[in-house]
């Protein structure tokens, strides 16, 4: 018997302060990398999709960005004075 599956993570990489599109009031955004990864007896092997996306903290509005963006947007956060970068790994619950 082979049990294999997927294990949903996500990474928050930094928290910008924009103007939400959606609801219009300015407030933090999250900056999310989300990873799909395919596992073997509930090993976590290898990655299978990623998406990157933001999110609003005060209408919790969420929308997908490019990779580029996303990257830009955690260099300019880590080097920004008082800015921090935040990298912490949750595992998704699964639906």
């Amino acid at each position: 018997m082979i049990i294999f599956g997927t294990s949903a993570y996500m990474y928050q990489l930094a928290i910008l302060m924009l103007t939400c599109r959606h609801c219009g009031n300015p407030a933090a955004h999250t900056v999310k990398k989300y990873v799909t990864k395919f596992t073997l007896f509930f090993v976590p092997l290898f990655p299978i999709s990623t998406r990157f996306a933001i999110q609003c903290t005060f209408c919790g509005m969420e929308q997908e960005v490019h990779k580029e963006w996303a990257e830009q947007s955690q260099a300019q956060a880590a080097g920004a004075p008082g800015g921090e970068k935040y990298v912490q790994a949750q595992q998704a619950s699964h639906s």
